[in-house]
């Protein structure tokens, strides 16, 4: 074990996770494939890249800002596409755990969470925009999410199921999924604010996230907000995930109020 490991591992509560598979959800905007999964190595991505995108603007913006992975953390061929996409391609309004300087790569533990985050989140911003009634296109991967992490399981997830802060979950649930290990370590650790897990105010959640991911974690255990019981990844580096793959593509009805109804769809002829 690496002394920032010890740092990080002391502070907070961790636990070795094996997810396999975890489960993600993106819009169909965001390329299932694209120049990660195409090259085989750094030297091949460099040399495609320089070659490409002085001319293609479509290129440049698959591939995103590469400065904001170190390049040791970097990842190239099948599998690792959409897992760069994610820390190359910031949300400039933030997440849960990052406050838009940094990208995150959010997973869960059963596709019914990965459904019922995303549910969510994609409802607010079609309220926010005044959307009509639609369906959007959304894909669904999997991916294996396997090492140790910071764990709010155990710290303030009883706390949050109890005062009920995921409320309609049950509806967006399509399938279960397996569990994954779970090793808590239970010494004196820092404590966590329950404000981290905030239905709605992010500041704790990313004050802890950038505390986390600046002491060298790779990511935060912790439960759904969105799906009671349901537990998710915020994975900071590639470093806990591999083999992303697409699995299904989904639509979500939005009714002009609400997403009423998830669909997935399947080819039959």
């Amino acid at each position: 074990m690496t002394e920032s490991q010890l740092q990080w591992q002391t502070r907070w509560p961790t636990s070795a996770l094996v997810w396999s598979p975890a489960y993600r959800v993106v819009p169909t905007r965001f390329p299932a494939v694209n120049l990660f999964d195409r090259v085989a190595s750094p030297d091949d991505f460099d040399a495609l890249y320089a070659l490409e995108a002085m001319t293609n603007d479509r290129l440049r913006t698959e591939v995103g800002d590469l400065d904001l992975v170190p390049r040791d953390e970097r990842r190239f061929g099948p599998g690792w596409g959409p897992i760069m996409a994610a820390f190359t391609h910031l949300n400039p309004l933030g997440s849960r755990f990052s406050d838009g300087s940094y990208g995150v790569f959010y997973c869960a533990l059963s596709r019914a969470t990965a459904i019922a985050e995303t549910r969510y989140h994609s409802g607010l911003f079609l309220a926010a925009t005044q959307e009509p009634p639609m369906r959007q296109q959304m894909r669904l991967y999997t991916v294996y999410a396997e090492g140790d992490a910071v764990d709010l399981r155990g710290a303030i997830g009883s706390a949050v199921s109890a005062a009920g802060i995921a409320s309609a979950a049950s509806a967006a649930r399509v399938a279960s999924a397996g569990g994954g290990a779970r090793e808590p370590d239970q010494p004196a650790h820092t404590s966590f604010d329950p404000a981290v897990l905030s239905p709605s105010d992010y500041t704790a959640g990313q004050a802890l996230g950038r505390a986390v991911r600046a002491s060298g974690a790779p990511g935060i255990v912790y439960p759904s907000v969105r799906d009671t019981g349901g537990e998710c990844l915020a994975a900071f580096r590639t470093l806990l995930l591999r083999d992303c793959h697409h699995a299904a593509y989904l639509e979500y009805n939005w009714n002009g109020r609400e997403i009423d109804v998830v669909f997935e769809l399947n080819q039959v002829g």
